[in-house]
């Protein structure tokens, strides 16, 4: 009986044309809900390292050891440079560690001279042995421990190089080579790791002072590529990369960017500056 209610109930309402489903019919799916629109929010700025008052007060005062250590350390240091969250470190500060000099990148001005030089004790001097008295402290350190390791000694063959000087090396390297040849042996005035007092050139002296070309090869020069790092050094110039520094290499070239800095570079097996602090590669000059 009910069935025939219902029956004539939906045709009542199908003449009446109420859209009815039949009585039949499987139920529909449930009515859609409305979803909420999601809602993006901007993730905040990362902090600048500069905003910490120990790294401001450590820039503020020259210290550029205690710059970095303030920072995190030297990967922590490298990682704000890199992305941008260290608005008061300048790569291009001649006066600081971390200064990157190449052909993309002069001195600043072109006849910077640098403040402090010394001479190096405890090395055979050839030429002009003075460096920044920081590099220079820190290269004595490294020439006792050469000793001590039984594997020689060091010479020092040319450190601090004014533009003057710098002026008459190339010309000299460009008189005896050709300029495309000096291009990839030497830097023009200005544009020097020399000129800043952080770099050295080595030779070795274990019996009998050798030559530059000697050094990558002989026991100093392979403890000293091995080791440099602990005393806050880098061999700059490294074999296979002169399509990013723009210099054959030169395992004699020892450029100081300090303890903490060094010491990033070695452990995150870097093999260049330029790409150590995220910079275009420096194969030629502008201009």
């Amino acid at each position: 009986m009910a069935g025939v209610v219902v029956a004539i109930l939906w045709v009542s309402a199908l003449l009446a044309g109420a859209p009815v489903a039949s009585p039949d019919a499987p139920a529909g799916p449930p009515a859609a809900q409305s979803i909420p629109a999601p809602v993006f929010t901007r993730a905040p700025a990362a902090a600048s390292i500069c905003d910490d008052p120990a790294v401001a007060a450590a820039v503020a005062a020259g210290d550029d050891e205690a710059v970095i250590v303030a920072a995190g350390g030297g990967m922590s240091f490298r990682e704000a440079v890199v992305s941008g969250t260290a608005p008061c470190i300048s790569l291009s500060d001649a006066a600081r560690r971390w200064v990157v000099v190449n052909k993309q990148r002069p001195l600043s001005p072109l006849d910077y001279e640098p403040q402090g030089i010394v001479q190096v004790q405890g090395l055979q001097t050839f030429n002009a042995g003075v460096l920044r008295q920081d590099a220079a402290a820190a290269l004595q350190q490294m020439a006792e421990a050469v000793e001590t390791a039984g594997v020689g000694s060091l010479g020092q063959l040319s450190g601090y190089r004014s533009y003057d000087t710098q002026v008459t090396t190339y010309q000299e390297n460009v008189a005896r080579g050709g300029q495309a040849e000096a291009e990839v042996s030497s830097a023009k005035p200005g544009f020097s790791e020399h000129q800043l007092g952080l770099a050295m050139d080595l030779m070795p002296c274990g019996s009998g002072c050798g030559t530059l070309d000697d050094f990558g090869t002989s026991p100093e020069g392979q403890w000293v590529a091995a080791n440099a790092w602990q005393f806050g050094f880098i061999v700059r110039y490294e074999q296979g990369h002169t399509p990013v520094t723009g210099y054959e290499a030169e395992p004699w070239h020892l450029r100081y960017i300090g303890p903490e800095l060094a010491r990033a570079y070695h452990e995150g097996g870097w093999h260049t500056l330029e790409e150590f602090f995220g910079l275009p590669a420096a194969p030629s000059y502008t201009g």
